[in-house]
C-alpha cells in the first residue's frame, strides 16, 4: 500500500524550543517552509489551528495559490463555525487548491483552550457535537437538493450550498483522538484516523480498538492511520542523542519560562503520552519519551531518535502496523523538514515498494529485531 508523509505548514519560525523571529504570520516564511515540503518529497501538510493563531484555512488558500502539487490538511474546530458556513468554506478552499484538500476535524481536549472562544460544552459532548457536525459537512457536501437538519447540537431547514468541492464524492476527513467517545466518532466517520507516537505495542492496540468501533458502526472499510512524531536525525547515533539530550534541554527551559495551561492534561491522548513516558525512556528502535514529559503530553510531542536509517526502519515498524500516514515534525521547522525529506522519506519509500515486491511474488521480508 502507498505510503504518504505529512509536515507542518508552520506561519512563523518559532517552536517549542524557541521564540518567533517575526510576526505570528510571516507570509515568506510560511511560503519557503511549504515550498521545502514539496521540493524534498512531503505528501501533505497541516494547517493547524490555535484559538488565537492565524486563521488556517485562509492561510491554506494562501499557499494553495502558490504552491502546486502540495496536499493541504486544514485543522478546523467544530465550535468556531456552523457547519453549513464551514462546509462551504472548505468547499471553496478544495475548488481553490484543484482539488487537494483534507479537513482535520479537532474537538479539542482542554476545556480552558475551548473556553478562549466561547466553548463550554464538556469533552464527551464536544465529541457528540464533533460527529453531527462531520454528518452534516458530508452531506452538505454531496447534496443537491434542499435538506433539513434535526439533531442534538444543529437544526436548520431547507439548506443546500452553491459551491460544491473539485474532489468527488468529496474531500477526505481526518479525525484524532484516544479515548472511547474520540473512537465511536472517529470510527464512524473519519477517512483518516491520526494517532500520536506511542510504542508499537499500544499503537497497535488503538488501531484495532478503532477498526472494531468502525466495524459496529456498519462500515465495510476501516480508516486509513496516521501517526505523528518529532524526529530527531543525524549521521550517527551517538550525534543523533547529543542532538537530542540539547533539544531536550531547550524544551525544559522554554516550558519553564511559557505561559502553560494550568493544569494536567484533560484529553486522553496526552495522558497516554505521560504514562508512557513514565514507564520508560526508550521504545521499540528509536522511540524517546523524555520530550513529551517536558511538554506536559502537549499534542505530537515523542520523538524518534538516531541515524536516517535508524529513523526509517522505526517508521517502517509502524507501517507494518497498517499505518499508512507519516507524520514528522522537527524542533527548527524548516530546517528538519528539509533533512527529513532528503535523508528519511527516500528510505522508508524504498522499504514500502520492498515490501509491496515481495507481497506481489508472495515472498516475505526478514524483519530485523526492534
Amino acid at each position: 500500500m502507498p505510503v504518504e508523509f505529512l509536515g507542518i505548514g508552520g506561519t512563523n519560525d518559532g517552536s517549542e524550543t524557541s521564540r518567533r523571529s517575526g510576526p505570528s504570520f510571516d507570509k515568506q516564511y510560511t511560503l519557503r517552509l511549504a515550498r521545502a515540503h514539496q521540493e524534498y518529497g512531503w505528501d501533505r501538510v497541516l494547517f493547524a489551528y490555535g484559538s488565537g493563531s492565524p486563521d488556517p484555512a485562509q492561510v491554506a488558500a494562501y499557499v494553495a495559490t502558490r504552491v502546486e502539487d502540495l496536499q493541504i490538511l486544514l485543522a478546523h474546530r467544530p465550535n468556531v463555525s456552523y457547519p453549513t458556513y464551514a462546509l462551504k468554506t472548505f468547499a471553496t478552499l478544495d475548488q481553490i487548491s484543484d482539488g487537494r484538500l483534507t479537513v482535520h476535524f479537532i474537538t479539542g481536549g482542554n476545556d480552558q483552550e475551548q473556553g478562549r472562544e466561547g466553548d463550554v460544552l464538556p469533552k464527551d459532548e464536544r465529541y457528540s457535537r464533533t460527529r453531527e457536525y462531520i454528518q452534516i459537512v458530508k452531506k452538505g457536501w454531496t447534496s443537491r437538493e434542499p435538506f433539513d437538519h434535526e439533531g442534538a447540537h444543529y437544526s436548520f431547514r431547507d439548506f443546500v450550498a452553491d459551491v460544491f468541492p473539485v474532489q468527488q464524492p468529496r474531500p477526505g476527513v481526518s479525525f484524532g483522538g484516544s479515548s472511547l467517545a474520540a473512537y465511536a466518532a472517529g470510527g464512524a466517520e473519519a477517512d483518516v484516523y491520526c494517532l500520536w507516537g506511542e510504542p508499537l505495542a499500544e499503537t497497535a492496540q488503538q488501531i484495532a480498538a478503532v477498526k472494531e468501533v468502525a466495524a459496529r458502526a456498519g462500515r465495510a472499510d476501516v480508516p486509513r492511520f496516521q501517526v505523528a512524531f518529532r524526529p530527531i536525525i543525524a549521521p550517527t547515533e551517538e550525534l543523533a542523542w547529543e542532538k537530542a539530550r540539547g533539544i531536550l534541554g531547550d524544551l525544559r527551559r522554554v516550558a519553564a519560562n511559557r505561559r502553560r495551561l494550568t493544569g494536567p492534561p484533560q484529553n486522553a491522548g496526552s495522558q497516554r503520552l505521560l504514562e508512557v513516558a513514565a514507564k520508560g525512556e526508550r521504545y521499540d528502535r528509536a522511540l524517546w519519551t523524555p520530550t513529551a514529559a517536558a511538554t506536559g503530553g502537549a499534542g505530537n510531542s515523542t520523538a524518534l531518535v538516531g541515524t536516517p536509517e535508524i529513523v526509517a526502519e522505526a517508521l517502517l515498524d509502524y507501517y507494518d502496523l497498517g499505518v499508512d500516514i507519516l507524520s514528522a515534525r522537527g524542533y527548527d521547522i524548516l530546517d528538519d523538514a528539509i533533512d527529513f525529506g532528503r535523508y528519511v522519506i527516500p528510505l522508508v519509500r524504498q522499504g514500502v515498494a520492498e515490501r509491496d515486491r515481495a507481497r506481489q511474488t508472495g515472498g516475505h521480508l526478514a524483519q530485523a529485531a526492534p
